[in-house]
């Protein structure tokens, strides 16, 4: 699905104009993909600011926004009590009964979903959703099943670039950035 072209751009700009959740997976999207263990049990992740701001402006744009995690973190946890983000899943590798259960809770659709994943685990997810997405070193299986291919690495901006590119679908972009100079 992925690739370029003018027809892909509108395909991919309809697909963002229709989405009202904006679903991610955690590991390799929102971060790096690499977890910090240390000697007493306790872990780190890296979370960027701008993909976390970026969450922020989604919110006030009255998009819901979802983590989906095939690993239960506190730092995940933490990531999304800071950012507001209340729609959390943090299940194993099988991500399918907790995508559905984030529709029935957020009152939307599969084809109202845009969802980032990046690895093998995410591609049942990507096969449900209106525009499926992943971070520029996302599994090149995974890759070549999304709509639309960051030019970010996960943890790095992919997320931000997501977000947007849906409020400029939704002509919201100009303006929002407008609202941050007043």
């Amino acid at each position: 699905m992925a690739g370029a072209g003018s027809d892909l751009e509108a395909a991919v700009q309809l697909r963002l104009r229709s989405a009202r959740l904006v679903a991610l997976d955690v590991d390799g999207v929102l971060t790096d993909g690499r977890i910090v263990l240390d000697d007493r049990g306790g872990e780190a992740k890296a979370f960027s600011i701008r993909d976390g701001a970026a969450i922020v402006w989604a919110r006030r744009e009255g998009i819901d926004v979802g983590f989906l995690s095939g690993r239960p973190s506190g730092a995940t946890t933490r990531r999304a009590t800071e950012l507001g983000v209340t729609l959390v899943a943090q299940v194993g590798p099988d991500k399918r009964q907790a995508f559905g259960n984030l529709l029935t809770t957020a009152g939307v659709q599969g084809d109202e979903v845009a969802y980032m994943g990046d690895d093998l685990m995410d591609l049942p997810v990507l096969a449900k959703v209106g525009l499926a997405a992943s971070p520029a070193d996302a599994a090149p299986e995974v890759q070549a099943r999304v709509h639309w291919v960051s030019g970010a690495r996960g943890g790095h901006g992919a997320v931000r670039e997501l977000i947007e590119l849906l409020l400029k679908a939704r002509g919201r972009w100009d303006a929002f950035v407008d609202e941050q100079t007043a």
